[in-house]
């Protein structure tokens, strides 16, 4: 899988599944730009890591939910690099509660970050990619999106949405040579699930076929095959990496 002279866009790039996959898309050649909120430090430790495998890269701190710093970003990026050849959806956040105890600041948050950024960046690649007739876009989703979880009607409506966000896209953009996929991930070992109690983890791992949480690198590896020209056949598709959580 080469990326050699290619260039992505990664959201939420700076710590996590983002990072793991801004690193492997370095490691495979590909120039690699990428957004973050807060993490300063992070986003420059991945900036100095990327260039040290011999790849062009740029942090923007840009919220996905702030579409004019998202039309600069990919605006800058164009500019820059001629093309974008590689979007990946990633930014994403929760704010967990069963609904009836659920505020609508924690509703309106999950949609605007998950949906309507998907939205606001997608959008602001995908003409360029239309005028160039080929790139490929994956949607970073959840299995929530498509089982439902209790606590999480705002995150698993917004990672459902992006389902049929992908399913419609892959449809308008396929005669452009462009593919869109989704990855449905379950329970990944991240900052966020190091939080949980060391007694609910080992409850959600008896849940998991498979016996074990994901890695970020896991993941990576089967995001960047999905943006690869060897999986340039597939398109609409909803993958899942959950260890068979959601069989």
């Amino acid at each position: 899988m080469s990326f050699s002279g290619k260039t992505a866009i990664v959201t939420g790039g700076s710590r996590g599944i983002g990072r793991a996959i801004c690193l492997e898309l370095g490691r495979q050649g590909c120039d690699v730009v990428f957004n973050y909120t807060k993490s300063g430090d992070l986003a420059r430790s991945l900036v100095t890591e990327l260039n040290a495998l011999g790849r062009k890269s740029r942090a923007f701190q840009a919220d996905v939910t702030d579409k004019p710093s998202i039309d600069a970003m990919v605006s800058a990026v164009k500019e820059e690099s001629g093309r974008i050849d590689f979007l990946v959806n990633n930014a994403g956040i929760t704010r967990d509660a069963l609904l009836l105890a659920m505020k609508e600041g924690d509703w309106d948050d999950v949609i605007a970050t998950n949906l309507k950024g998907l939205f606001n960046v997608t959008k602001a690649v995908v003409a360029g990619m239309i005028r160039a007739r080929s790139g490929a876009i994956l949607n970073i989703t959840s299995i929530s999106g498509i089982a439902g979880m209790a606590g999480q009607t705002n995150y698993s409506a917004s990672k459902a949405g992006v389902i049929g966000f992908t399913k419609s896209l892959a449809r308008e953009v396929a005669s452009r040579n462009i593919t869109v996929n989704a990855l449905a991930l379950g329970l990944i070992s991240t900052d966020m699930t190091e939080r949980l109690s060391p007694e609910y983890k080992e409850k959600l791992v008896h849940s998991i076929p498979l016996g074990r949480f994901g890695t970020p690198e896991e993941i990576a590896r089967i995001a960047v095959f999905l943006l690869s020209k060897d999986a340039r056949y597939i398109t609409g598709q909803v993958i899942q990496a959950d260890g068979g959580m959601a069989v």
